[in-house]
């Protein structure tokens, strides 16, 4: 048997029948389903149908639709599961703590006692020197403004690619 060049994705997998899956929302670009893996009773997924791997490479309007779902979805979820609070969370990248490399959002109900934590402001970090952190936001300022950023976000935004000039 050949193998296949194509990475597996087990959201892609679970979306193609692979197993048991508890949808909970559907449209004609994305879905969301119960993580069998919940920090809560309730925690649910918002996928994006086709594959995409990370925030690097989802459409823009896509990932705006995703979050839209899950806004949407975050009231009920919080009062079904009788949470105090809601956690909406994206991991992109290993180094972001993704583990499924499919595109996704977090819809989590949280309780006071529940023991899950996304420690804000990281208990490790100290606070910078104001000069430190005024070159960090002049530098984002200037990427942001660089004419290729521009044209970059604006390709993204739209899903258009312009041809050079000649």
């Amino acid at each position: 048997m050949p193998q296949s060049s194509e990475p597996v994705c087990s959201f892609c997998d679970l979306m193609h029948g692979s197993a048991e899956v508890s949808m909970c929302y559907e449209d004609a670009d994305v879905v969301a389903f119960m993580d069998v893996q919940p920090v809560n009773a309730g925690h649910v997924l918002v996928v994006p149908r086709k594959h995409y791997e990370g925030l690097d490479d989802i459409p823009h309007d896509l990932a705006m639709h995703l979050f839209e779902v899950a806004m949407e979805l975050a009231p009920v979820v919080k009062q079904v599961a009788g949470a105090d609070g809601m956690n909406v969370v994206v991991n992109s990248g290993a180094a972001g703590g993704q583990d499924v490399f499919h595109y996704h959002v977090h819809v989590i109900p949280r309780t006071p006692d529940d023991g899950f934590d996304i420690p804000l402001p990281f208990p490790g970090s100290g606070m910078p020197d104001r000069t430190v952190l005024d070159v960090h936001a002049a530098r984002i300022i200037a990427a942001f403004r660089d004419p290729m950023a521009v044209k970059k976000r604006v390709e993204r935004r739209t899903g258009e690619r312009r041809e050079p000039r000649s």
